[in-house]
């Protein structure tokens, strides 16, 4: 029973990486961001070259793969995101899936179809309550609940933090101040295309790496953000977790059931709190 919530708390580690992003973008640009899957994919690729290919070490190859995606999440921002502000959500829907089918046939034509193996950087084990848990995984929920109290001082203590929340709130009122709203959508986008990253960089060694990882995970952080709150950043975190535990303790009984109760989750949500969008 320690195991399965350890491994509650490491998927919902992983969820809260990948989902802050799309809870800061669907919060304050009303975007459904699809785009993030294939920068958390790619992120993802990029650290395998480094590590595989270039033989460089893990954390190394962790900041570059962050540092290029930055660029790339710029672009995706700059030339297609931001033309669709303010548009349907059926335009944002197309548009950013378009960019994520782009992107995993470009992973395959760069790296190929075939799945790589990455293994645990650390391999070493820490004993707890008679359990030997992974140190690698024990420093991705530390990592995930630092990150939770970072960005709570970054948004609440810097004035660009305090300008993206304003944003979360009333966009228009932002603007009607003079602040150009587009230039901090534009770091609130590269800012979870980041964590995204991040998120996928802790979750490699663990899992498979293929050109639809990002697909997978994306519609349980979907249900993340919307469990949470679009644009709720301390439901988010709470949600992850909750989330992640539930999945575990599914697993334990019923092994196939794990991600459907995600969604059946989700459904109560929306029953009772339906989005306004």
């Amino acid at each position: 029973m320690h195991y399965t919530i350890f491994y509650g708390l490491t998927i919902g580690a992983i969820l809260y990486f990948i989902s802050i992003g799309l809870s800061l973008t669907f919060g304050t640009m009303r975007v459904i961001n699809f785009a993030h899957t294939i920068t958390y994919t790619i992120g993802v690729y990029i650290l395998i070259t480094f590590v595989i290919f270039f033989k460089w070490s893990f954390p190394v190859g962790a900041v570059l793969a962050i540092l290029a995606i930055i660029p790339i999440a710029y672009v995706i921002e700059r030339f297609i995101i931001r033309r669709l502000y303010g548009d349907s959500l059926d335009y944002t829907f197309i548009a950013t899936f378009a960019v994520a089918l782009i992107g995993v046939d470009l992973i395959k034509w760069i790296w190929g179809p075939a799945p790589y193996p990455l293994s645990d950087p650390i391999g070493k084990y820490l004993i707890l309550f008679d359990v030997s848990l992974p140190i690698y995984r024990v420093l991705m929920v530390i990592s995930a609940i630092l990150l939770f109290i970072l960005l709570h001082l970054f948004f609440k203590m810097t004035i660009v933090g305090k300008i993206i929340i304003a944003a979360l709130d009333d966009k228009d009122g932002v603007r009607c101040l003079g602040i150009n709203v587009d230039k901090y959508f534009s770091l609130v986008f590269v800012m979870g295309s980041a964590l995204a990253v991040l998120g996928g960089i802790f979750y490699a060694p663990i899992s498979s790496i293929h050109p639809y990882m990002g697909l997978a995970i994306l519609l349980l952080c979907f249900a993340v953000v919307i469990v949470g709150g679009m644009g709720n950043l301390k439901g988010t975190f709470l949600s992850a977790f909750a989330l992640g535990m539930l999945m575990a303790l599914t697993a334990r009984y019923w092994p196939q059931g794990a991600e459907t109760m995600v969604f059946i989750a989700m459904a109560v949500v929306l029953i009772f709190r339906p989005i306004d969008i």
